[in-house]
């Protein structure tokens, strides 16, 4: 693949009230375009990863990012949108206009402010998310709770292992602080109903759910052919997207099948099992669904990933590490934001720049997993260190 990750930016994430989405999306892109040693007269066009799907009246956003510097000014900007999994798809398209050579330095984007809402206002507009015809009444807790009651069904209670994970996650970003969360919780507070961890949709707790939250993060992505322009590069070894059927009804609950099969096509792209993985971002939205995604990675046949995750196989210091910088759990999931900050955390791994979240052995090969609604978008990439 020609294009590389050679820049990155990402703003601290939260429900930040002095921050509007413009202004988050301007940090964002002045940091990356700064830490890729370009201005934006560099860069020959733009994309902006954003759902809002009613969060914000701003509905044309992508143009926000000229703003960054005078030099994007006439840039061609483009916003992609695909739920949750929007972030990744601004970055494929952008990496699909630099590898056919139309392009040869992008600048790519990913914001969301979802603070401005109160809560069920929030609820509604990720609601639009789903299957209306049949899901309308269903929040995105109510949507996950059913693959976790199915996966109960098919193999056994999940509940321990959903727990542990977020134990896990809330640990992990204590180590990064860009994240939301920075509070380590322990699993009886976990396991137990109370009035600090309520019921959100059985069998669902407060505790198995990602947070409401505001932030950007950027990527300059750029052709291989001047990679002597820059001092670090982070490389593409697969970028694979699966958009599986919309409706609930039309899948198996108890499994990932879109996820599972979009990590088999980049494990085949980049030549690749998931043994040669250093380390994962997973699109934990609940943490049921970073459970499916310890089996779709194939850590584990169906029906037995609690047991890797109760052995402790996905902490820091495990076969696997995942969700180094928190997850969406505990760092913080604004939507559009989500996909470019997983390729930002793994990217700061891969190259040896991810502070207190680095891993003491350097890892050579990382994956993430960015999702779109109940497992419909699924977005895979695996990166390499090219240079730096």
């Amino acid at each position: 693949m020609n294009a590389v990750i050679v820049g990155w930016g990402h703003t601290p994430f939260g429900k930040l009230d002095a921050l509007d989405l413009e202004q988050l999306i301007v940090m964002a892109s002045r940091e990356a375009l700064a830490h890729a040693g370009i201005s934006g007269a560099d860069v020959d066009a733009v994309w902006l990863g954003h759902f809002n799907s009613g969060l914000l009246r701003d509905g044309f956003c992508s143009s926000m990012i000229l703003a960054a510097d005078d030099g994007l000014r006439f840039k061609p900007a483009t916003r992609c949108e695909n739920a949750c999994a929007s972030g990744a798809a601004a970055i494929y398209a952008a990496l699909d206009a630099v590898n056919s050579g139309r392009c040869k330095i992008a600048l790519v984007v990913g914001a969301e402010k979802m603070t401005a809402l109160d809560t069920p206002g929030v609820t509604r507009a990720l609601g639009g998310a789903a299957y209306q015809r049949e899901e309308a009444d269903l929040s995105f807790p109510q949507i996950f709770a059913r693959f976790a009651t199915a996966y109960r069904d098919a193999y056994g209670d999940p509940t321990e292992a959903m727990a542990r994970i977020a134990v896990k996650n809330h640990a992990n970003a204590m180590r990064n602080p860009l994240a939301q969360l920075r509070r380590t919780i322990d699993l009886d507070f976990c396991m137990t109903v109370s009035e600090k961890n309520p019921l959100i949709a059985d069998p669902l707790k407060l505790t198995d759910c990602s947070l409401i939250s505001d932030g950007a993060a950027a990527l300059v992505i750029a052709h291989r052919d001047l990679l002597a322009d820059f001092p670090r590069a982070v490389g593409f070894r697969a970028a694979e997207q699966v958009n599986d059927l919309l409706p609930l009804s039309a899948k198996r609950l108890e499994r990932f099948e879109g996820p599972g099969r979009a990590i088999r096509q980049a494990y085949d792209r980049a030549g690749v099992t998931v043994d040669d993985l250093g380390l994962a971002e997973v699109h934990d939205c609940f943490t049921i669904a970073e459970l499916l995604a310890v089996e779709a990675l194939g850590l584990a046949p169906p029906g037995q990933g609690r047991e890797v995750v109760c052995e402790g196989q996905t902490q820091r210091d495990g076969r696997l590490p995942i969700n180094l910088s928190g997850g969406l759990k505990a760092k913080g999931h604004p939507v559009g934001a989500t996909g470019v900050s997983m390729h930002v955390m793994l990217a700061r791994q891969l190259l040896g720049e991810a502070g207190e979240m680095q891993l003491e052995r350097r890892p050579e090969l990382g994956l993430c997993l960015n999702m779109g609604g109940g497992a419909v978008a699924s977005a895979v990439s695996i990166l390499e260190p090219v240079k730096g």
